[in-house]
């Protein structure tokens, strides 16, 4: 419930609000987008990256959090563990159960492979299941692929690897077809035709959507036809390394199961990392939207086994994360809530960004407002927000509308007494997605032989910064694609000795450096408060 003096600051919005609903706040020129950027972005703080001193990246400069993760050493101690007990003996195994994930395990199993998926959590405990706002593809008449595309460069500020791009928009069109072969329920029109709106930096209506359930019904379909197939999942057991073999060659992992605390060992002809991202290491102290096993899993192992890391100095902070109520502080306030027509207003009830910016910039937007030029409204807790004033989309597209397209966030926000149908919420930049990850090309591979990587856990196609709507097709364009590659791969795979000697390596490395006193992954945060006295 909003207190007393945040309901008259509420009056300040409502004052403004006939006017507002006839002007549209100008777009940014590319000037104006890059000054802003490099001014009030947290990527571009001095302090934000430093130098990572060992590895396949030796030299360059990543988030300080990252840093510390890839400069820990192992939880095995390659000198006395052994490999020599199989567990499980697979095709292909799945390290992840989110979209991705299960996107390359159904794909695996419909290539005749033997497949099996080894997750953290739950199967469906991933960022997938908590994506709202939509997935872009461009299957409209006034739409294509190659709109699409440029829409995606532009977006990641040309930063992104060409290959992968084109990758995901040319399969964008089919990925919507499989799904909705598979049974998802995407919001149509009475005569059958998906609805699509825009999100930031499209130019194009191509975000096909579940309401606000989006990333939920695509998790569902996927883990539903997974389970009817009976491909094995794993639960509760987290890879914490992986094994190469004598030739090199990626073949398997060593898996943590979490309520027995034994290690397992796996042996696969392939391996598909499907990890997800990294937003709870809190990177730059952000509240985030992710869930609670998004903790870079992936990246470490991949990197210890010799894979390169691109763009993880780049850091996506969604721009409307809850600000208030304090129970859900990062919570998402999916983009959906603009797209449909809410504007982005400070504390004297003006619009100071277009709203369907890029996330980038509208993140440094309202972190401008706030922090320079004191436009913002102060919570109970002493935190800054700004306005996202809701109630314009029943005003503009009628009564009801909202409680419609987003049942899940307008009953979030009852819970708290709020009626974000009458009353505009208040939002802040949240932590929201890893823009890099390990290097991949348009078939999912890494440079080290037999291992894929799906999903947030890859880095490229984004460039420096994601577009809506674009992390749900990632997931299934390149995890169909690590799927059906890792599966015709495993056909013609010859192992070798299991070996960890890569790790051995690795701490030699470390202890030259006087590095190692962590131990990574870290596979769940600790919130644990210090206790004084």
């Amino acid at each position: 419930m909003y207190t007393q003096e945040m309901l008259e600051a509420i009056k300040i919005v409502e004052q403004t609000r006939e006017r507002r609903l006839k002007e549209t706040f100008p777009r940014l020129k590319p000037e104006e987008k890059e000054n802003l950027l490099r001014s009030y972005h947290p990527d571009y703080k001095p302090d934000a990256t430093r130098v990572v001193k060992v590895g396949p990246n030796k030299g360059d400069k990543f988030t300080h959090e990252h840093a510390d993760l890839l400069e820990s050493r192992s939880m095995l101690d390659p000198d006395t563990f052994s490999l020599d007990n199989i567990d499980f003996d697979v095709d292909v195994l799945v390290i992840g159960g989110g979209g991705a994930g299960t996107s390359a395990a159904l794909l695996a199993h419909e290539a005749g492979a033997k497949v099996m998926i080894a997750t953290k959590l739950r199967h469906g405990d991933a960022n997938t299941m908590m994506a709202e706002g939509g997935i872009q593809a461009a299957d409209k008449e006034n739409d294509s692929p190659a709109i699409h595309y440029l829409d995606v460069m532009g977006g990641g500020g040309f930063f992104n690897i060409p290959e992968l791009v084109a990758a995901l928009v040319l399969d964008a069109p089919l990925c919507i077809q499989w799904l909705e072969s598979l049974g998802c329920m995407f919001s149509k029109f009475p005569d059958g035709t998906m609805h699509t709106i825009h999100g930031g930096g499209t130019s194009r209506k191509r975000m096909h959507f579940a309401h606000d359930y989006s990333g939920a019904e695509i998790m569902r379909t996927l883990r539903d036809e997974a389970r009817n197939r009976g491909i094995p999942v794993i639960e509760f057991s987290p890879a914490v390394e992986l094994i190469i073999d004598e030739y090199g060659q990626c073949a398997g992992a060593v898996l943590y199961n979490l309520e027995t605390e034994q290690f397992l060992v796996v042996r696969a002809k392939t391996v598909i990392i499907a990890t997800g991202g990294s937003g709870r290491l809190h990177i730059g102290g952000f509240p985030t939207t992710n869930h609670y096993g998004a903790t870079a899993d992936g990246i470490v192992m991949a990197y210890r086994a010799g894979a390169k890391l691109i763009y993880l100095d780049a850091t996506q902070f969604h721009p409307t994360g809850v600000a208030f109520p304090e129970q859900i502080v990062g919570q998402l306030v999916t983009e959906k809530v603009r797209g449909l027509g809410a504007q982005l207003v400070n504390a004297e009830g003006e619009q100071f960004i277009y709203p369907l910016e890029t996330r980038d910039a509208v993140s440094s937007a309202i972190i401008r407002e706030c922090k320079e030029r004191k436009k913002g409204i102060t919570t109970p807790s002493g935190m800054q927000g700004v306005w996202l004033d809701s109630p314009m989309i029943d005003i503009i597209h009628g009564k009801g509308t909202i409680e419609r397209e987003l049942p899940a966030m307008f009953r979030q926000y009852k819970r708290f007494n709020i009626n974000m149908a009458e009353q505009p919420i208040l939002v802040y930049p949240t932590l929201h997605y890893q823009n890099g990850g390990i290097l991949i090309n348009d078939k999912a591979e890494t440079s080290i032989p037999n291992l894929y990587v799906a999903g947030e856990a890859s880095g490229g196609v984004h460039g420096r910064n994601r577009l809506m709507g674009n992390s749900l097709l990632d997931i299934i364009v390149f995890g169909r694609r690590a799927g059906m590659n890792a599966a015709e791969r495993a056909k013609s795979v010859k192992l070798g000795r299991l070996t960890l000697d890569h790790v051995k390596r690795y701490h030699e490395e470390l202890r030259k450096e006087g590095l190692g006193q962590k131990v990574a992954p870290i596979l769940l945060p600790d919130y644990r408060g210090k206790i004084s006295g």
